[in-house]
């Protein structure tokens, strides 16, 4: 008698354990989906000078990699066609958190602002930005939103 007591108490051990271990799998996997929350950003533009070239959206998730006139320090950039007179992307799979939208109205599709002396000759933009200039030069802090669900959002072309 004694030793089926004492298999029993080693098959209730390795049940206990096994529902422990089933237990402790199903929360990490519960907590690991959590963490992997995506959501998609449509970026739209309006009013448009022409429907020469392409709209460049570039999306940057950092402090300081605004401005960017080189787009090398950019998250994610994806290229719209124009129609007329606006254009839009929409970025996917992005994870919460703090984002800023740059455009070019790229008229001649070379993939960089042109300028002329100074200024853009191309349209420009930035999320939160209404206009440019150099008392009202982008920034990061200013031109970030945070991203907690799926969004549409305009921004504002600037021909200087």
């Amino acid at each position: 008698m004694r030793i089926n007591s004492e298999l029993l108490k080693r098959e209730n051990n390795m049940i206990r354990k096994i529902v422990m271990i089933s237990i402790v799998i199903a929360l990490s996997s519960f907590a690991y989906k959590g963490n992997n929350e995506a959501y998609s950003l449509t970026v739209k533009v309006h009013d448009l000078r022409n429907s020469k070239g392409v709209i460049q959206f570039a999306l940057y998730n950092k402090e300081g990699t605004i401005p960017d006139e080189r787009y090398t320090k950019y998250y994610k950039k994806l290229i719209g066609e124009i129609a007329e007179g606006t254009s839009s992307v929409t970025f996917d799979n992005l994870p919460p958190g703090k984002y800023a939208v740059n455009i070019l109205h790229d008229e001649d599709k070379n993939g960089k602002i042109d300028k002329g002396l100074i200024l853009p000759k191309e349209g420009i933009g930035f999320s939160n930005y209404e206009s440019i200039g150099l008392s009202n030069h982008p920034k990061f802090s200013r031109a970030s939103f945070e991203l907690r669900s799926d969004m549409t959002t305009d921004v504002k072309v600037v021909y200087m």
